[in-house]
């Protein structure tokens, strides 16, 4: 093959460490397009961010240039340190270590943009555990509960 052609949707979800209720206005909306510039250039293709006040939600092609580890410690750091100076009640704004990314089906894309759309609704019925295990579940990936949460 002459050349390499690569279309990978990801569906990337992480939380602020504990799951701290801090990603409030004005600064949420401010966060969801900041981390879709940080995939922006780096060449992940940013489809939708959202999510709720303890996390974020974002829907992008993941770049044939980097991995994935690289993408998410890229929008972690920048935007833990960009949350930090938009107000001082953000001092100490950290991330959880960990995250979770799942490959989407190209069909199912706007699926995944409507249940980003909606998180605040969502979240009325349904903490972030309990969506997180859903997204476990779902996809099948084996864990330890002791070691999801931080």
């Amino acid at each position: 093959m002459g050349q390499s052609l690569v279309k990978n949707y990801i569906h990337i979800v992480f939380s602020t460490k504990h799951r701290a209720q801090v990603i409030h206005p004005p600064y949420n909306l401010e966060l969801y397009s900041y981390l879709g510039g940080i995939c922006n250039n780096l060449d992940s293709q940013v489809i939708k961010t959202g999510g709720d006040s303890d996390h974020v939600h974002i829907l992008c092609m993941l770049s044939k240039k980097i991995p994935l580890m690289k993408l998410l410690e890229e929008l972690k750091s920048h935007s833990s340190k960009w949350m930090k100076t938009k107000d001082c009640s953000l001092k100490n704004f950290y991330w959880q270590d960990g995250y979770g990314a799942f490959s989407v089906n190209p069909a199912e894309v706007s699926i995944v943009m409507a249940y980003i759309d909606n998180q605040l609704q969502h979240h009325r019925k349904k903490t972030f555990q309990q969506e997180y295990r859903g997204f476990l579940k779902k996809y099948n990936v084996e864990y330890d509960e002791r070691y999801v949460w931080d």
